[in-house]
């Protein structure tokens, strides 16, 4: 039986809560829920990450660390790989095991225009992208009539694909002998090759990312998020499974063929062998380990497994063992990735007094 409280007395279990703490956690509107950054704690912690990887590529050579730089580029290009894949697989959930076929069409996209067409770095990676996501928007036509392990099987045949064309084609990429990039080029004297490459790469992760976040909270990601959920009853609500499956790939390709282009710099010679089917496996790690249909959980599951490998080259020969490992792990233990896990251990030490 109901018994209502006397006036001036609260609730047993929120006499140890105060009001303030309440009334903060309140939303009046659904504008200040859809804010990405709120309050002037959060703006200043955004302020200082952004100026932090902007002064890395300057910060580092000082410090002796110079050799970082080619992993923080190679760091960014996987953070813009996971996170547009995330988008494919984490919020429309669509399965795609041949990500490195994309990735290998952005870099030799922009390795061809940047070395045979003369073509500026800018235009190039464009390009790269533009070339990716009309490849995507192909690969997602069989989407719309294969789900499950028959669309995988698919987008792993085209990954493989790629692979063998880009390794036969030698009028085209070389072959196996590979194409040379040339050096980007900001005209910033003062800077090495690899620290304009690094700036330039940490700034094309970073609004990348933005975007990414942006697009999941708008009216794509939501109808996005519900073709995952049940694809029938997205489509009985009005949301078009032929545009945006389709859209879903393009805009995942596109991020791989920007990642592409920042790799074919970073390596300034480009191989087949460096995107083959363990790279595709790779990519697909790094969204389980860090969070499915999260943009923070690609961001962590790529400088993860980045920075990882780095520091255990020695035993690079069981990396796909691992990685095998950990998805399974994953699976089983934390579905949602590491980024769930912080997601639940931030909001027990929110509500902890209850």
């Amino acid at each position: 039986m109901f018994t209502p409280l006397a006036p001036g007395r609260a609730a047993p279990g929120l006499a140890r809560i105060p009001l303030f703490a309440v009334a903060r956690t309140l939303v009046e509107r659904y504008e200040d829920d859809l804010y990405l950054v709120k309050g002037p704690a959060a703006w200043t912690a955004v302020a200082a990450l952004l100026i932090g990887l902007a002064a890395l590529p300057f910060l580092l050579p000082r410090l002796g660390m110079g050799y970082l730089l080619f992993i923080a580029v190679l760091a960014s290009a996987n953070v813009i790989v996971a996170v547009g894949l995330n988008l494919l697989v984490g919020y429309a959930g669509l399965i795609s095991l041949g990500h490195a076929g994309f990735v290998a069409i952005g870099a030799y996209a922009s390795g061809l225009l940047a070395a045979r067409l003369e073509v500026p770095w800018p235009a190039a990676w464009l390009g790269a992208a533009a070339i990716s996501a009309a490849f995507g928007f192909l690969v997602g036509l069989p989407a719309l009539r294969l789900t499950g392990p028959y669309l995988t099987i698919a987008t792993l045949g085209f990954g493989i694909a790629v692979y063998q064309v880009l390794t036969n084609w030698t009028e085209l990429s070389g072959g196996r002998g590979g194409l040379s990039v040339p050096a980007l080029g900001l005209g910033v004297g003062g800077m090495s090759a690899i620290q304009q490459l690094a700036l330039v790469a940490i700034t094309a992760a970073v609004a990348l990312c933005w975007i990414a976040y942006n697009l999941a909270r708008s009216h794509i990601g939501r109808a996005l998020a519900a073709i995952r959920d049940s694809d029938i009853a997205a489509e009985v609500t009005g949301v078009s499974l032929t545009w945006y499956k389709t859209l879903a790939f393009a805009i995942s390709a596109a991020y791989a063929g920007v990642a592409g282009a920042i790799i074919a710099q970073a390596l300034r010679h480009l191989e087949p062998q460096a995107f083959t089917f363990l790279e595709s496996i790779t990519y697909f790690a790094m969204i389980v380990v860090g969070g499915l249909g999260t943009v923070t959980g690609g961001i962590i599951g790529a400088l993860l497994l980045t920075l990882i490998p780095h520091y255990l080259s020695g035993i690079k020969q069981w990396l796909p063992i691992a990685y095998g490992a950990v998805i399974i792990a994953m699976m089983l233990f934390e579905p949602q990735g590491l980024y769930g896990r912080w997601l639940r251990i931030r909001r027990y030490f929110k509500a902890w007094p209850l």
